[in-house]
C-alpha cells in the first residue's frame, strides 16, 4: 500500500469553486477544410456540470479531442467567455491516445467493468500509458487550480488523478464519480492491476457510484484486498476508515434535465417530425431502440428477440415496427466493425423473412439524430426497448419516459441497466440474454391495456421528475462538501446561451 501524506486539505467551508475534470472537454472539435470549428458538446454530463461552473468561476479540464497541434489559447479563451467557465486542454499524442484511451480505458476497464472480461486485452504497455496520461491530467489540475477548489473527477479514464496529486503533496479536496458499473469481486480479481486501481480510488475524499449495487461491489472488493478497512453509516452514503484516513462512498443515480426534455418534446418542430413519422409508417405502433454502437448494448440479442416475437406472435406482423437507431462509435476498431456487420446482417435477415406489402418490420438508422428528430421518435414510440447487457445507468430510458407526454408508452428495460434500480416497479424488466423472455415482453407491451400503460408511464415520469440532473448535482455536492448548487454564488447575473461556433485557421504546415 502506498504511503499517504497527512490530509490537511482546506476545510469544506472554504470551497468556493468547482473544477471538473474528464477525459473530454465539453466541446466538439471539427476540422472543416482549413479551419478548426468548436461547437458546444451535449450529453448528460455537460448538462449536469454547466450550472455548477457557469459564471461561478468554474473550470473544466480535459482532452481536446485531437492529437494534432493546435494553438488553443485564443480559441479556448473565446469559447470560455461564451459558455461562462474556463476550459483548459490536456494534449495527447497519437501513441498516448492509443495506449491510454483505446487501450487501457476501453480494452481493459470498459469490458472488465461491464462483466465482459473475455474481451479484455491485458497489454502491459496500456497500463503505463494510462498512468502517464493520468499524470498529465494531474499536472493540469495542479497548474490551473488552487487549494480552495474542489476537484470533481469523472469516470474510469482518470482513476489515478487524486493519488498523483497526493503523491506530489498537492492539497486539494477531490471527488470521483464512476459513470459505468463496478464489477463484483470474482470479476475484479481477474484484473492484473486490481490492487493499484483499488488503492487509487481510495485516495479520493468521496467516491460516487450509480447504484447501491455498484457501491456494494466496490466495498466488497475493498474489504477483500484491505482487511483492516471498516465501513460505518447507513443510507446512500457511508464512510470507510483505513488507518488514520477516512473517505466517503456513495450512490448517486445520474439523471437528465426533465423540464427541458419535456418542454422540447412538445414544440411545433417535434410535432412536425411526429406527423411525418406517422405518415411514413405503415404501422402506428412503433417500438424504438436508440443505442451507441457498442457490444454492451445487447443489439444482436434485441434483434433476435424482435424476430422471435414476430415468429411466435403472428398478430404483431404489420402491426408493430421497430425503429433501431445506432449511433456510430469507434468505427475504426475492428471489433466494432464486426458488430456493425452483425447488426446489419440480422436486420436484413428479419426484414427479408417478414416484410409484407407496405410494411417493413425494422427501420435501421446508422447515424446521429438531431435533437428534434430524436425527441419525435421518443414521443411517437409506444414501446421503448432499452436492453443493454450491462449499463451504468442508461439515460435513454429516462429520456424516453420523459418525452412520452401522452403517457401511452411502455418501457421494456434490461434488469442489468442501472436505471432498473429506480424503474423496476413500473417498467417491464427483462434479461436481455433471454430471447424468448424479451419477445414475450414485447408482446405483453403491445397488448397492455391503455389504462395500465398510462399508470406505469406516469409513475416512471414522476420518478425522473423528482430525481432530475440537478438533484444529482445537489446530492453529490452535499455528500462531498455539505453544500448545494445554490451555495456557489453566480459572479454575474447574465448567463449566455451555450451556442458556440468558433473557428480557427489550420496551419497548413501541420
Amino acid at each position: 500500500m502506498l504511503n499517504k501524506p497527512d490530509d490537511d486539505s482546506e476545510s469544506v467551508d472554504t470551497i468556493t469553486r468547482i473544477v471538473a475534470v474528464s477525459n473530454r472537454l465539453p466541446i466538439k472539435l471539427e476540422r472543416v477544410k482549413e479551419e478548426w470549428r468548436i461547437r458546444a458538446g451535449g450529453g448528460g454530463l455537460v448538462t449536469a456540470m454547466a450550472p455548477v461552473l457557469r459564471n461561478r468561476g468554474g473550470i473544466w479540464i480535459g482532452w481536446s479531442g485531437t492529437t494534432e497541434e493546435v494553438d488553443w489559447r485564443d480559441l479556448l479563451g473565446d469559447t470560455s467567455s461564451e459558455i461562462g467557465y474556463d476550459l483548459h486542454t490536456v494534449t495527447l499524442t497519437r501513441q498516448e491516445l492509443e495506449g491510454f484511451y483505446e487501450g487501457f480505458s476501453n480494452d481493459v476497464i470498459w469490458p472488465m467493468f461491464h462483466d465482459l472480461q473475455t474481451r479484455c486485452k491485458f497489454a502491459p504497455d496500456y497500463w503505463y500509458h494510462y498512468l502517464n496520461v493520468n499524470g498529465k491530467f494531474s499536472d493540469a489540475v495542479e497548474k490551473h487550480s488552487v487549494e480552495s477548489d474542489f476537484i470533481w473527477v469523472h469516470d474510469y479514464h482518470l482513476i489515478h488523478l487524486a493519488q498523483m496529486l497526493r503523491m506530489r503533496n498537492v492539497k486539494r479536496r477531490t471527488g470521483f464519480f464512476l459513470h459505468i458499473p463496478f464489477p463484483s469481486v470474482d470479476i475484479f480479481l481477474k484484473m492484473p492491476w486490481r490492487a493499484q486501481i483499488l488503492q487509487a480510488m481510495t485516495e479520493y475524499d468521496l467516491i460516487g457510484f450509480q447504484t447501491l449495487h455498484d457501491r456494494r461491489n466496490f466495498i466488497q472488493c475493498l474489504q477483500f484486498f484491505i482487511p483492516n478497512v471498516s465501513i460505518s453509516g447507513r443510507g446512500a452514503v457511508v464512510t470507510a476508515q483505513m488507518g488514520d484516513r477516512s473517505f466517503r462512498i456513495g450512490s448517486f443515480p445520474i439523471s437528465i434535465d426533465y423540464e427541458t426534455f419535456a418542454r422540447d418534446a412538445a414544440t411545433p418542430e417535434v410535432l412536425s417530425h411526429i406527423s411525418w413519422l406517422q405518415r411514413s409508417m405503415f404501422s402506428q405502433n412503433i417500438a424504438l431502440g436508440v443505442d451507441r454502437l457498442d457490444y454492451t448494448k445487447g443489439l444482436p440479442e434485441r434483434l433476435h428477440a424482435f424476430g422471435n416475437a414476430l415468429e411466435r406472435y403472428p398478430e404483431l406482423r404489420k402491426k408493430l415496427t421497430l425503429i433501431q437507431v445506432v449511433v456510430p462509435s469507434r468505427i475504426s476498431m475492428v471489433e466494432y466493425q464486426a458488430l456493425k456487420a452483425e447488426v446489419e446482417q440480422l436486420v436484413g435477415e428479419i426484414n427479408g423473412k417478414f416484410t409484407r406489402d407496405g410494411w417493413i418490420p425494422i427501420h435501421y438508422l446508422f447515424r446521429n439524430l438531431d435533437r428534434n428528430e430524436l425527441l419525435a421518435y421518443y414521443r411517437a414510440a409506444r414501446i421503448g426497448l432499452v436492453t443493454p447487457l450491462k449499463d451504468g445507468m442508461n439515460l435513454v430510458s429516462k429520456e424516453y419516459c420523459t418525452c412520452n407526454i401522452e403517457e401511452e408508452g411502455v418501457l421494456i428495460l434490461s434488469e442489468f441497466a442501472g436505471s432498473a434500480s429506480q424503474f423496476h416497479k413500473y417498467a417491464l424488466l427483462v434479461n436481455p440474454h433471454d430471447i424468448e423472455g424479451t419477445a414475450d415482453a414485447i408482446y405483453e407491451a403491445y397488448k397492455m391495456p391503455l389504462e395500465e400503460k398510462k399508470y406505469r408511464m406516469h409513475q416512471l415520469r414522476e420518478i425522473v421528475k423528482r430525481n432530475d440532473i440537478y438533484k444529482w448535482v445537489d446530492d453529490y455536492l452535499q455528500a462531498a462538501l455539505s453544500k448545494q448548487l445554490n451555495d456557489f454564488p453566480s459572479l454575474d447575473e447574465y448567463v449566455p446561451q451555450i451556442d458556440v461556433d468558433f473557428r480557427i485557421k489550420v496551419d497548413k504546415g501541420k
